[in-house]
């Protein structure tokens, strides 16, 4: 499929802002839509590295990822947020409550809507279960319209019409996340409703998180793509232990990380015959957090069982779910 930005041109809430002001702005902007709507792949398609986890399960991001984004005249401090569903457990509640405080302490939302998803259901924006927690929020809200490269021009240009007249939004903004068309579009779109404002960070840093928590992500996004069924959603990681040691060779990072889940059987499968499963996922794991690291590291992982510990406030509150 073909697309050029001249299809943008003076299509009614479609962001083709020539705005040029020497003025800095800097501000909050939250990323807030359902399951695999692509937050986390806009977020890494705007920053130009991986920084959130991607899986194509639903409910791969659990926690707030801070991701910044700086251009000479903005910064723009963006936040993954977990996908908004109906909640079975606390954690999802948690979960909730992450996305909300991401809502509220935003100057602008991109809502990012699956434009296949959005099709196929043939449902009307107010059913969708993210735009039901923003659209009253009084902040200026910008419709991403995420995935249009799985479908025809026409599609696109007509569901613009439709959603244009279903909520007034600041700006709609076409594109592909996985694929990167439009992304500097958006950057645009989003630019004019930041504040004049000094850059809120260092420029030189992509995310404020320490190492440890994008090294229990990666783990985490290993056990998504290697397990099937209960077991990722059933699993969090905890980094027990991350302290530089020396050998022969030279310095290595030791990390000793523990993976939580809620049964003995859960823990049986994660380890697998003769623990031939989790060497598969510390291997995984060990390479992507040397990239990411810049530097060698030695990974230990262990399984431990916390009984029912998606229900559990007082074992939420410790992994890190207060939002």
């Amino acid at each position: 499929m073909h697309w050029v930005l001249e299809m943008h041109v003076n299509q009614p809430n479609i962001n083709m802002s020539n705005e040029n002001t020497n003025s800095f702005r800097s501000g909050f902007v939250s990323l807030i839509g359902e399951p695999n709507a692509g937050k986390s792949t806009l977020l890494n398609a705007l920053l130009g590295e991986k920084l959130s986890i991607v899986t194509p399960k639903p409910q791969t991001t659990r926690k707030k990822v801070l991701g910044i984004y700086n251009s000479e005249d903005s910064q723009i401090v963006l936040l993954d947020t977990p996908g908004i569903m109906s909640p079975k457990y606390k954690l999802h509640e948690a979960m909730l409550g992450i996305a909300d405080h991401a809502r509220d302490d935003s100057d602008a939302i991109l809502f990012i809507l699956d434009l296949d998803a959005h099709l196929s259901e043939n449902k009307p924006i107010v059913q969708n279960l993210a735009f039901k927690r923003i659209h009253q929020s009084g902040k200026p809200i910008i419709l991403i319209i995420n995935k249009i490269d799985k479908r025809s021009q026409e599609e696109v240009l007509v569901s613009i019409g439709n959603l244009s007249k279903e909520f007034e939004f600041a700006e709609i903004v076409p594109l592909s996340a996985r694929s990167g068309f439009n992304i500097q579009e958006l950057v645009k779109a989003v630019r004019k409703y930041l504040p004049q404002n000094e850059p809120l960070y260092p420029t030189d840093i992509l995310s404020d998180a320490p190492e440890r928590f994008f090294v229990a992500e990666i783990i985490r996004e290993k056990i998504f793509k290697q397990f099937s069924k209960e077991i990722p959603y059933s699993a969090e990681v905890e980094v027990e232990s991350f302290k530089e040691q020396f050998e022969s060779e030279g310095r290595k990072e030791l990390i000793e990380c523990a993976i939580i889940v809620e049964r003995d059987s859960q823990k049986a499968i994660l380890i697998g015959e003769g623990g031939a499963a989790i060497k598969r996922v510390g291997e995984a794991a060990r390479r992507e957090i040397e990239q990411f690291l810049g530097r060698p590291v030695f990974l230990k992982l262990f399984v431990k069982v916390r009984k029912d510990w998606r229900e559990n406030e007082r074992m939420l509150k410790g992994f890190g779910y207060d939002s």
